[in-house]
């Protein structure tokens, strides 16, 4: 039973949704003034980017571009979203913003990306790219709105085609809409039909341009053009009727077309007889048109008397036009070179720096000119491109090529290479796979991380459903994490010892080879007892230093047949995949001992006083797997309980050790009943005689429960916040001393207030105020909003819930000590009546 409410099918759908992407992206590139525009949807798991249509830059060029991780940080997965415009001038911007994209794509563009929705639904992303110019400004504000103008019109289009019921997705296999841009051309087409019996020719507007006649002057009359004509071609013109009524068409028959300011053009003459009576004689009509080439010919004769090669190319790189010249400089025959990619036809040229130079050229629309080696000597080539494709200019080197000759670099830079240290042919896009794959694994740092960002990149990259991934763990496999497989499936792997070899995932890693099943039928025949979920798949071992990490396996839905270029790039890819994944596992290894230590100097348990509740907390930074100095701690006193946060400087071993011994330096100058001036001027001199040049901050406060007076000292810290018993809250703006180990001799202000009871005092570092990239007001304005509406009947969920955004922010970088206390003092016994 159909789900389409109003019978659209899912041809229908799918030509209308294909008619919008097509006008949308030309509509782009058009009110941008870029050079090439490009559509992704969002699949249908909502996982991936897919490229939907392009324009200016033809789909096989974009290589490993058309599916992008929607969480990966390139600028139209971050424009999906965020939701805004991501504007991005030149190469240097882009290398600043996004340097993955920039690792990738290497060349000087600019480029802006926009949402494409409607309402709260996003469907995908719109970009374009521009040459970028040395100190141009990008797209205009006009600009960027015409382009989020066009973005929105197609989101509306979507939106309405998906309420009708019609299938808008995309999946991994989807073709996108190739776009051309239109271009201009000298060559013009007329068309007429000709009365051979009468001499009348009704012709178009085209035609009476040709002819230099305006469509109103011209009267209908053959002869009347006929008189436009070179005097000597005005009879072979009339000789084209009897060839004509003879052999039923004219073909190419030549004409000229005098010139006002002198000269002639040259246009052919091309017709044909329709049709035949029943009694066989031709009806005297001749249908056809007159080609008017401009200087095509010309150019095209001029250029072949040439000793240099020219050549063309379209926009995907393969040769349209070769001159004599070009044909015997490279040695090949021009049925082998038409049509075709000159490094996919010349073994010399299946250097991936060759086509990188092509593709720097259509990307950028700059002139390119580089180096390549011929078996006999060395050649230069120049690219010249435009939106349709470019114009290419060969020859041999004009002077000596300097020792050190790189193939594909710059005449002027050029060093020399020789054809043994040339690496072996691949495909441009593969190598953008690894290197964008290989960007990526450098900002993961835990094996989680890792996993995450292979099942982003890789996924995508080859198209796969699903992902698994098995470290090694005392010589057995253990899954470490999978993406779409049922557990069922990965559950026979979880646990076989490495000498289990009669399995494909234990299989592929001792013997260290990818094993590829290109169907169920393949993976039944060689492993008969194991029940499968997938079509087609991939079992990567993954081993680092000479050593098995673990293995990977990919899974497809669909039967997939493996290429060379496939198996040689998932080959690449598991070798990165282990270096990441045994570095994380090393980082994950010391960042469990580091917290370890870290842990074992804060306290493990905070004292009990009555009429004071006490909760600390402890957050690591998000990156880096250092250990931090940051500490508080709750001392029971016989003036009271004193209370102390502190941060040392520094994310290491020394800032941890200064830690702990501050730390028990505090607790014996409080145990031993010091006013709280004295106990920070203790431990000041403390932290000085340490020797290690370390500087600490400290907020200290004495709080005596009975009258509910507090005295506060701090040493450079930051200042403590009071929410009031109504709920007013406020930063406490008392007098401080300079940080710890700065003067011998410093003093640290002792400050006195009194707390009313259902009050809650905050102590804190500065990692919960302070962010990357955000100023300290800010963070200081968050933190005493959220503890003015936070409920405080649970003092441990105040805390969890003052450090939940700190816990989930990305930007923060720095550790957090957190020491709530609540002050509710405990009411006197009622004295009996006498």
């Amino acid at each position: 039973m159909s789900t389409r409410p109003f019978g659209t099918t899912s041809a229908e759908g799918t030509a209308e949704r294909d008619d919008a992407l097509a006008d949308a992206v030309l509509r782009a590139v058009e009110v941008t003034g870029a050079h090439a525009g490009s559509v992704f949807l969002i699949s249908r798991n909502r996982h991936t980017l897919v490229l939907a249509a392009a324009a200016g830059m033809p789909p096989s060029l974009l290589g490993g571009w058309r599916r992008i991780p929607v969480n990966s940080p390139i600028p139209v997965a971050e424009a999906f979203r965020s939701g805004r415009t991501v504007h991005l001038v030149d190469a240097d911007e882009t290398m600043r913003r996004f340097p993955q994209l920039a690792v990738s794509l290497p060349y000087p563009f600019g480029s802006a990306s926009v949402p494409v929705s409607a309402g709260r639904e996003t469907f995908g992303s719109m970009a374009v790219v521009w040459a970028a110019r040395p100190g141009g400004e990008g797209l205009s504000k006009a600009q960027r709105r015409q382009l989020r103008t066009a973005a929105a019109r197609l989101g509306v289009s979507l939106a309405g085609l998906s309420a009708r019921g019609a299938d808008i997705g995309c999946d991994m296999e989807t073709t996108p809409v190739e776009v051309p841009v239109p271009a201009t051309s000298a060559a013009r087409v007329g068309l007429f039909d000709w009365n051979l019996d009468t001499g009348a020719l009704a012709a178009d507007a085209t035609l009476c341009a040709i002819f230099g006649l305006a469509p109103d002057e011209f009267d209908g009359q053959v002869a009347t053009l006929a008189a436009k004509l070179h005097p000597a071609d005005r009879p072979g013109f009339r000789a084209a009727a009897r060839t004509a009524v003879e052999g039923g068409r004219v073909l190419g028959q030549c004409l000229r077309v005098p010139e006002k300011g002198g000269g002639h053009r040259t246009i052919e003459l091309w017709g044909l007889i329709p049709e035949t009576s029943t009694d066989g004689k031709a009806r005297p009509h001749l249908v056809g048109g007159v080609l008017d080439l401009g200087s095509s010919t010309s150019a095209v004769t001029a250029i072949e008397r040439l000793t240099d090669g020219f050549f063309s190319l379209d926009r995907e790189g393969c040769v349209t036009y070769a001159n004599h010249s070009l044909l015997r400089l490279l040695r090949v025959r021009r049925e082998d070179l038409m049509g075709r990619r000159p490094w996919d036809v010349l073994p010399w040229l299946a250097d991936p720096a060759y086509e990188d130079r092509f593709r720097a050229a259509r990307i950028s629309q700059q002139p390119v000119s580089f180096l390549a080696q011929h078996p006999d000597q060395w050649l230069v080539f120049s690219l010249r491109p435009d939106a349709q494709g470019m114009t290419g200019w060969a020859a041999p080197a004009g002077q000596p090529v300097p020792a050190g000759a790189e193939p594909g670099s710059p005449p002027e830079e050029a060093e020399e290479a020789t054809p043994s240290s040339r690496p072996v042919p691949t495909r441009l896009g593969a190598i953008y796979r690894v290197l964008q794959m290989s960007s990526a694994l450098t900002e993961a740092v835990t094996a989680r991380e890792v996993c995450d960002v292979v099942a982003d990149q890789l996924l995508p990259a080859v198209g796969g459903h699903r992902l698994a991934i098995y470290v090694v763990h005392e010589r057995r496999m253990r899954l470490l994490s999978q993406r779409g497989y049922r557990e069922s499936f990965l559950e026979q792997f979880d646990g076989k010892p490495l000498q289990h070899a009669r399995e494909p995932v234990t299989g592929a890693l001792t013997s260290g080879v990818p094993l590829f099943i290109e169907s169920r039928e393949e993976f039944s025949r060689s492993y008969p007892e194991l029940p499968t979920e997938s079509s087609s798949f991939v079992f990567l071992p993954l081993i680092a230093s000479n050593r098995p990490v673990g293995a990977c396996i990919l899974g497809y839905d669909e039967v997939h047949r493996f290429s060379t270029e496939e198996r040689s790039l998932l080959t690449a890819m598991s070798g990165l995949i282990a270096q990441a994944l045994e570095r994380a596992r090393l980082y994950d290894a010391e960042f469990a001992l580091a917290r370890g230590l870290q842990n074992a100097l804060l306290p493990h348990r905070l004292p009990t006083v009555p009429g004071v509740r006490v909760t600390g907390r402890y957050l690591p930074g998000t990156r880096g797997m250092d250990i931090g100095g940051d500490w508080y701690d709750a001392i029971p006193t016989e003036r009271g309980v004193a209370l102390v946060v502190g941060d040392v400087e520094g994310h290491n071993v020394a800032a941890a050790a200064t830690m702990g011994q501050l730390r028990s330096a505090v607790r014996a100058f409080a145990s031993a009943g010091h006013r709280p001036s004295d106990v920070i001027a203790g431990i000041n001199r403390q932290l000085l005689d340490l020797g290690g040049g370390l500087l600490a901050s400290c907020c200290y406060v004495l709080l005596d429960p009975g009258p509910g007076v507090a005295r506060v000292v701090r040493a450079g810290h930051c200042q403590p916040l009071l929410r009031g018993p109504g709920g007013h809250t406020e930063f406490l703006d008392l007098p401080g001393g300079p940080l710890l180990g700065v003067e011998r001799t410093a003093d640290y202000p002792e400050s006195e207030l009194r707390i009313q009871p259902g009050s809650v005092l905050a102590l804190y570092t500065d990692g919960l105020i302070e962010a990357r990239e955000s100023d300290i007001g800010v963070g200081m304005d968050q933190l005493r909003t959220s503890l003015a509406h936070a409920c405080v009947g649970s003092l441990e969920d105040l805390a969890d819930a003052l450090l939940r955004d700190a816990g989930q922010s990305p930007n923060r970088v720095d550790d957090i000590a957190l020491l709530l206390t609540g002050y509710a003092p405990v009411s006197p016994p009622t004295p009996l009546a006498e």
